[in-house]
């Protein structure tokens, strides 16, 4: 008996050890700053939202109508640039680095880059008539958020999920986390005060959101604003290399733009 509470002692210091360790490196699992570059011939744009100093990459600012982009907890924004400047001729382009990304200060935080693309969707609507949103991976939570608070145009949510403290509960089945994340980008939630016709974009061999969470997501969309493309080869990080993801990035904005809503 001595032995047995020995051990049921053992493991029970390990496990709170490791959920210590899941909560004290929740920020290093979901954000993962990337490097300031300098792509050549792109245009930076330099914004100030609180403590933070926010770094876009912007195209074709002169377009009446405009595209703002939130990209993947890992993903370098600027590389989207020469496709995005071939798909949306026909709008200005902001490609956001989240703050600690690509030249932006600050820490990342869910309060925190909410309100920072809040910011940024003020000043891009000021200059421009209508804001179309993308969001990708992370930035689909971002991007939901906003379109709970901002007059969107259109929403496109790619590799979306319904939280991602679901998203964490299905990678660490054996830990408590939605008790340890501060950060939970609930989406499902949100969906319901999303006014703007809303494209989640899946793929179909997602192996980061397991297909059940993003099939959750959809469920929240309202029908009557729901449209739903899966990718059926890609997986989580390759599914902007398909020709039908910027086909249906493209023809999801062009439709509202030809329908004069």
């Amino acid at each position: 008996m001595r032995t047995l509470l020995y051990a049921g002692g053992v493991v029970t210091v390990v496990y709170g050890a490791l959920c210590t360790l899941l909560y004290a490196l929740q920020d290093w699992l979901i954000y993962h700053p990337t490097r300031d570059l300098s792509p050549p011939g792109a245009h930076p744009v330099l914004l100030k939202s609180n403590d933070a100093t926010l770094k876009l990459w912007e195209l074709h600012p002169q377009q009446p109508a405009a595209v703002l982009y939130f990209g993947g907890n890992a993903e370098d924004v600027s590389a989207n640039l020469p496709d995005f400047d071939v798909a949306f001729p026909d709008r200005a382009v902001y490609l956001v680095n989240y703050r600690g990304y690509g030249g932006s200060t600050g820490r990342a935080s869910e309060g925190a880059l909410i309100s920072d693309a809040e910011a940024i969707f003020d000043w891009v609507a000021a200059r421009h008539r209508r804001v179309a949103v993308i969001g990708r991976s992370l930035g689909s939570g971002i991007a939901t958020a906003l379109g709970t608070t901002r007059p969107i145009e259109r929403l496109v949510l790619v590799t979306p999920y319904d939280s991602i403290a679901n998203v964490a509960a299905a990678h660490f089945p054996w830990f408590p986390v939605r008790w340890l994340l501060k950060d939970h980008y609930d989406s499902s939630r949100r969906m319901g005060e999303v006014r703007a016709p809303v494209l989640a974009l899946v793929a179909g061999r997602d192996e980061v959101v397991p297909r059940a969470r993003s099939d959750a997501l959809i469920a929240a969309i309202p029908a009557r604003l729901r449209h739903v493309v899966v990718l059926a080869g890609a997986t989580h990080n390759d599914i902007s290399t398909y020709p039908a993801y910027l086909a249906n990035l493209r023809d999801f904005l062009a439709d509202h733009s030809r329908s004069g809503l």
